[in-house]
């Protein structure tokens, strides 16, 4: 409820999935470990629907492999249980227990760590064809299943709502209609931070500036250099 006070929307946002993101540990599973995770369970089909226990299996394996890296950071029962049901209030609100692959992918990747640019790319590859290409209904799939992240949290008006219609046409638009885009087009796209993607590289912005440090006295308590957000 605190962050609600937070001013600009897209800051207000990404505050949220960042505290999200840390609660649920997420903050500490690189982009890679995250991949070969979904190699390792066997989610190459996107369009195929899984239940819960095929997700806290996958879970369970995610968190065993950071808790051996971070033993006093993570508690597995707890991470899994907690991320399972951010993940069914995200994709599955209806309670039906089953999620799509893609959405399991796209919503993972989205909170684990990582350069931005391959944040992009990883995604990319997730929704592209074989040829390594995306056409327009695949990047629907990708953007409509990560604007669910801040619909979750109530904050999706701010990013053109749940029609990524017209993000998808600017995309392409932008790329002078082709049928399919490249990666590098798509990763071009992203960096122009599109009104329903913006939330995620002020992600990125936020969890930098939390270890930026300011040459400057606080007034209170006369800290310096003051460390984190001014």
């Amino acid at each position: 409820a605190d962050l609600n006070n937070v001013r600009f929307s897209a800051y207000r946002t990404a505050i949220k999935i960042r505290r999200l993101q840390k609660a649920l540990c997420l903050d500490l599973l690189d982009l890679n470990t995250t991949s070969e995770v979904f190699k390792q369970h066997k989610l190459s089909q996107n369009d195929q629907l899984i239940g819960v226990q095929d997700v806290i299996s996958c879970l369970t394996t995610i968190y065993s492999g950071l808790e051996e890296k971070h033993k006093d950071m993570v508690n597995v029962p707890l991470c899994v249980d907690m991320c399972l049901n951010w993940l069914l209030n995200v994709y599955d609100s209806g309670r039906t227990g089953k999620i799509r692959v893609q959405s399991l992918k796209i919503g993972l990747m989205s909170l684990s760590k990582g350069l931005l640019e391959e944040k992009y790319r990883y995604l990319f590859k997730e929704v592209a064809g074989p040829t390594e290409m995306c056409d327009q209904r695949q990047l629907g799939l990708l953007l409509h299943d990560a604007i669910q992240i801040p619909r979750q949290l109530g904050e999706v008006a701010a990013f053109g709502g749940s029609n990524i219609e017209p993000s998808v046409r600017s995309c392409f638009q932008q790329n002078h209609n082709k049928p399919e885009i490249t990666v590098k087009e798509f990763i071009d796209w992203m960096r122009l931070e599109p009104q329903s993607m913006v939330w995620l590289p002020v992600l990125h912005r936020v969890a930098a500036a939390e270890t930026a440090k300011h040459q400057a006295k606080c007034n209170i308590c006369k800290e310096c250099p003051i460390v984190g957000f001014r």
